[in-house]
């Protein structure tokens, strides 16, 4: 075996988790210094018939970069920015370049990496490529997929790719499926290759920000309030964040179990603009929100405030869920997502289905804008995470039954492939199945995952 594979115990242990609360050890670790590296690691590890499992910084919430079968390659180590294109607004990273730091280099250059994973200072581009992760601004801008110009990969037959959007208008060769092979890679959570490098698109960074926290009556007006500024040309939000009593009472950092629900809102301004606060503030006070009781943020010291309080909430519920490993328990999160006029029907539905079930209210939070809230649950021991994902599961086929998805942010890994068949027919799965039989025969590529 090479060099740069390793059976000790302390580093197969340190890579063990994530943070989806399961707990899996590597039969080995491999940490290349370079994409050659990288390259020559997967092909012994295939040639030997090992699995690999591709790992960034392992901030997945459902196992999709811990295994406890082969391989986990990290990709920590490529870490440089390739180039930046300021005129053509492109930057090329390599695969473990953190999310924030290529978003630092891209503002250096007046520019914008629209994707803002909350996890965005640990994750990776390469993990966010992997997943095609999102995030608060993904209400305008989308999610990482959008922005992905080009990839190199490297396939499980050893052999790298470099892979770049079609510029075409018009194609009418072949099936549309093979059209772009980019889209193959993105999302596809290391299972049909290992993404070492990424071509991504950039804007024009706005010229100024304006963060709004709103508190309101209750959780109807909050929600009321959503849909409405999703609709309303004169507030275009570019996020709309949603903290229910519980979730707002960690934004606001209280001692109280509960708070006002709490919508967060951010607008841009254009240059020589001024911010659309009378706006604002009459669509707010529609929905029962007094003009006194608003928070603005207005400044960039002010917004990174705002985005570690939001940050705050899945990072105390990742603490809490931490606490209850040792019984068994563990938090439980979701990121399920309904067409956003029928978001206040989904939650309630949720409510009532964690009622019936016996459990603990959850905390729900997260992005409104899209229909896409996340649910977290904390299960005290294995009995409570039984009812938990019973509940979970009973959700999830109301929320198919009203158009939705089981997984709108955060992938399948290994946690929700159960309820891929929710939501995928029979055909589609097949399908899926046959793309990865083509692009990696023998199975070995993050097993598990997905399928």
């Amino acid at each position: 075996m090479s060099a740069r594979i390793t059976r000790d115990p302390d580093i197969r242990e340190s890579v063990a988790e994530d943070a989806s609360g399961l707990h899996l050890v590597p039969e080995a670790v491999a940490r290349p210094a370079s994409e050659a590296e990288a390259v020559e690691v997967l092909r012994e590890a295939v040639s030997a018939g090992m699995p690999v499992t591709t790992a960034g910084g392992q901030t997945s919430t459902t196992g999709a970069s811990i295994t406890d079968r082969g391989l986990l390659l990290s990709l920590r180590a490529l870490d440089r920015i390739v180039d930046v294109d300021p005129v053509g607004m492109s930057i090329r990273a390599q695969a473990g370049v953190p999310v924030a730091e290529l978003a630092r280099v891209a503002a250096e250059h007046a520019l914008l990496f629209a994707p803002d994973p909350t996890s965005e200072v640990e994750s990776t581009i390469g993990g966010a490529v992997a997943c095609n992760a999102s995030g608060a601004r993904t209400l305008r801008y989308g999610p990482t997929r959008r922005h992905v110009l080009g990839l190199k990969v490297a396939l499980a037959s050893g052999e790298v790719v470099e892979l770049r959007r079609p510029r075409l208008e018009k194609n009418t060769v072949g099936y549309a499926l093979a059209h772009d092979p980019v889209d193959w890679f993105v999302g596809s959570e290391g299972t049909l290759g290992v993404v070492l490098e990424a071509e991504l698109a950039l804007l024009p960074r706005p010229a100024r920000v304006v963060g709004f926290a709103l508190p309101f009556p209750t959780e109807a007006a909050a929600l009321g309030f959503v849909a409405a500024a999703r609709e309303a040309t004169k507030v275009n939000p570019r996020c709309l964040e949603y903290f229910d009593e519980r979730a707002a009472a960690i934004f606001q950092e209280l001692a109280a179990e509960t708070a006002p629900p709490l919508v967060y809102a951010e607008a841009t301004v254009g240059p020589g603009e001024e911010p659309p606060f009378d706006a604002w503030l009459e669509l707010a006070e529609a929905h029962g929100v007094h003009d006194a009781d608003i928070a603005v943020y207005d400044d960039d010291a002010a917004l990174r405030e705002a985005r570690r309080r939001r940050h705050a909430v899945p990072a105390t519920m990742n603490e809490r869920g931490a606490r209850q490993r040792a019984a068994g328990g563990r938090k439980v999160s979701t990121d399920w997502a309904v067409p956003y006029r029928r978001l206040a029907d989904a939650i309630a539905a949720a409510r009532r289905i964690a009622d019936e079930h016996g459990i603990e209210p959850p905390v729900i939070y997260g992005h409104a804008g899209n229909g896409h809230p996340h649910q977290n649950f904390i299960a005290r021991d294995a009995a409570e995470l039984e009812r938990i994902e019973r509940a979970v599961e009973a959700t999830l086929r109301h929320v198919v039954a009203l158009g939705g998805t089981v997984a709108a942010e955060h992938g399948i890994g290994k946690l929700k492939r159960r309820w891929l068949p929710l939501q995928m027919s029979p055909l589609q799965i097949a399908m899926m199945r046959a793309v990865k039989r083509e692009l990696d025969p023998n199975g070995l590529l993050a097993p598990g995952n997905v399928l």
